[in-house]
């Protein structure tokens, strides 16, 4: 992630009192071997810096109430098929928003027959697209 990016959240976040508890490196290894996944680069940046905040939706980190782990193997219980991606946040309306295999963000419409949309190439340019500074 950009470090001109990483610098707008922290100073966002800092201003706002809303940076969470960082992620270890361990933390993130762990939670990729236990999903059978590589992370983006882009969210373990944004984990290792500010663990769950806000930036234009909140992201979830790797552990608390929501977390990926949790997130992800709840969606794979119910829709077994998605397997290659991680769950980082959801819209508000209960559709999972999900980084796949090559770090593109994607939105699950669970109430229209599982379709999946790419919302953005990267976490990053997602940021970028729908973070608000206030």
């Amino acid at each position: 992630m950009k470090k001109e990016l990483i610098e707008r959240l922290r100073r966002f976040l800092t201003a706002h009192d809303m940076i969470g508890i960082p992620a270890s490196a361990e933390q993130v290894i762990q939670a990729e071997q236990e999903l059978g996944v590589k992370f983006s680069p882009d969210y373990i940046d944004f984990v290792l810096d500010f663990g769950k905040a806000y930036a234009g939706m909140m992201i979830n980190s790797l552990d608390g109430n929501e977390n990926v782990v949790d997130d992800t193997k709840s969606l794979r219980e119910v829709h077994p098929d998605v397997t290659d991606t991680y769950v980082i946040s959801d819209d508000g309306s209960g559709n999972p928003i999900m980084i796949n295999s090559k770090g593109e963000v994607e939105i699950y419409y669970h109430d229209s027959d599982a379709e999946i949309k790419t919302i953005a190439p990267s976490l990053e340019q997602f940021i970028e697209d729908n973070f608000p500074e206030w």
